[in-house]
């Protein structure tokens, strides 16, 4: 008969220290190891064309659908999250913003069946590491008026203010600030004969800061720019190379 020896106490000791060190190692990783944000797969997938009317189309221009609309999925990890219309904007080397393509029910209550139509809607802003898709607000801006032109993380772009006596504004918003940068009246707003597009694209220039924003039909107006980026990504980590 065989008998296995005991372990002296000196190597109990080392043996119980062992496991009691592997699980402190363990519990203070824990949180580190659970607090390592997963990284996500955002795409965005082709273009394709779609109907599309002008909200201030007439009934006679509305009847004849020829134009178009080129709208293509977005994705976050194989998952389409949106449509999308034109070509995104890169704010960082992981965010980006992207225009919303809203497809809507433009039925009558008294239609038999709904009456799908496609429209570009506000902007969003996604973060490719996070796969978050946020949003953005944009002051005074309207689908069928207000046409962004982006540089760093500013949008350029013709509103309309919804309070008060209304009226057209440029406007220059940047992204995480509360106020916009620009906010000054152009124009008159409702307008019974405007042209389409209403304001010309805007157009930058990098140094000085600079944008000019031109109503179609009148005056182009050059505004500086001043202020610094105050956008935040997500899980942003100062250590990180």
């Amino acid at each position: 008969m065989s008998l296995t020896p005991r372990p002296s106490r000196p190597a109990l000791y080392r043996l119980h220290f062992l496991r009691a060190f592997s699980l402190v190692v363990f519990f203070s990783l824990h949180p580190l190891i659970a607090a390592t944000p997963k990284v996500h797969t955002v795409t965005l997938g082709p273009f394709r064309r779609v109907p599309y009317t002008q909200p201030d189309a007439t009934p006679d221009t509305r009847a004849d659908e020829t134009s178009t609309l080129k709208v293509r999925p977005l994705f976050v990890d194989d998952r389409q999250k949106e449509w999308t219309t034109g070509e995104i904007h890169d704010i960082t080397d992981r965010t980006f913003t992207v225009r919303r393509a809203l497809r809507l029910n433009d039925s009558l209550p008294t239609d038999a069946a709904p009456h799908w139509v496609w429209q570009p809607g506000p902007w969003l802003s996604i973060d490719r590491v996070t796969g978050h898709i946020t949003a953005l607000h944009l002051p005074d801006f309207d689908s069928a008026v207000s046409d962004v032109v982006w540089f760093r993380d500013y949008a350029a772009y013709c509103g309309i203010a919804t309070s008060g006596k209304g009226g057209l504004f440029a406007i220059v918003a940047q992204l995480g600030a509360r106020r916009p940068v620009v906010q000054k009246q152009i124009g008159t707003w409702p307008q019974s004969n405007h042209f389409i597009p209403v304001c010309q694209p805007a157009r930058w220039q990098r140094l000085p800061m600079r944008v000019t924003l031109k109503p179609t039909g009148g005056e182009p107006t050059t505004y500086d720019v001043v202020g610094t980026a105050s956008l935040i990504e997500e899980g942003d980590n100062s250590d990180e190379n």
